[in-house]
């Protein structure tokens, strides 16, 4: 008899092709083969579909963007349905003319569109300018609903956040908050060449303890995938970027589950209890103890 109480998460970490053809392609196959191995929700990292191509400012890139639906977003939706499994995509969204978003987007087993997240919090830094080509997603929808809102599905409800948001602990919180039973940041995060070794290493152990850190503070588990490979610049400068892959999945209390290293594509399982943020939030509780009455200067941008 099946536990319905382990659920079987797979995350995909891979290298991207200019070619978007050869890229998807890329992800299904691995996709396939997480699902043939059990996986019940699968995660692809950001932007899987493309180059990272916000390495230099070019408007012609635009035209990789796509609506949704669109080809992508229906390609994925075919292998959800097929494979009968909840697949996390990444997707630059043509939201309308001048107006684009680097999209999460979830798909329900039945294929149907279970929810999207927009990036919330953009990067402008040398080699990620992604402020010239995605818009924040919104705060609040016309809804009335939050932009930092679980998506409701077949497997839980899924914090999803992307990339940039992993440094923010309030995003996860508000996820946290709203009943997300998992905290899922697809990214695209690498080494500047030229940086020094012992510099690259205090960045990539920053990337995974601030991520554990929210799956500590908040008692939720954390799939993180990551793309691999070297990106060339667009325009020859510079040494491009070496993406740094360490994909990890981890519990309730950081710890990890499964992790990859720095290089080649790979496929993570883990089994998550579906009980265990419930049993350690009882005896550690950080929602209980929080001083909400006290926190009012946290919507200030300084406390100046």
């Amino acid at each position: 008899m099946t536990d319905t109480r382990q659920l079987r998460v797979a995350a995909i970490q891979q290298a991207c092709s200019p070619d978007k053809n050869e890229s998807l392609a890329t992800s299904e196959r691995l996709i396939r083969a997480a699902v043939a191995d059990g996986a019940q929700l699968v995660v692809l990292q950001e932007l899987h579909a493309t180059l990272y191509f916000c390495q230099n400012e070019d408007t012609d890139t635009f035209n990789l963007a796509e609506p949704i639906p669109g080809p992508t977003s229906e390609h994925l939706a075919g292998l959800a349905r097929e494979l009968d499994v909840v697949l996390v995509g990444s997707i630059f969204e043509r939201r309308m003319n001048g107006v684009y978003h680097n999209t999460a987007v979830v798909f329900e087993r039945d294929g149907s569109l279970a929810g999207l997240y927009r990036k919330m919090h953009i990067p402008d830094d040398p080699g990620f300018y992604e402020k010239f080509y995605f818009t924040p997603g919104d705060a609040q929808f016309n809804d009335g609903h939050s932009g930092f809102t679980p998506i409701d599905t077949s497997v839980g409800k899924l914090g999803l956040l992307v990339c940039w948001d992993q440094w923010y602990p309030e995003a996860a919180r508000l996820m946290a908050l709203a009943g997300a039973e998992l905290l899922i940041y697809p990214t695209a995060i690498g080494w500047d060449i030229t940086d020094k070794a012992d510099e690259q290493q205090r960045q990539l152990e920053a990337w995974v303890t601030v991520q554990r850190g929210h799956a500590v503070a908040n008692n939720l588990p954390v799939i993180a995938p990551n793309r691999v490979g070297t990106e060339p610049h667009p325009e020859g400068i510079g040494d491009g970027i070496r993406f740094w892959g360490n994909s990890f999945i981890c519990g309730p209390q950081g710890e990890f589950l499964a992790r990859a290293g720095d290089a080649g594509e790979s496929i993570l399982h883990a089994v998550i209890d579906r009980d265990r943020s419930e049993s350690i939030r009882r005896i550690w509780p950080y929602l209980r103890d929080r001083r909400i009455d006290a926190y009012g200067d946290i919507l200030k941008r300084v406390r100046d």
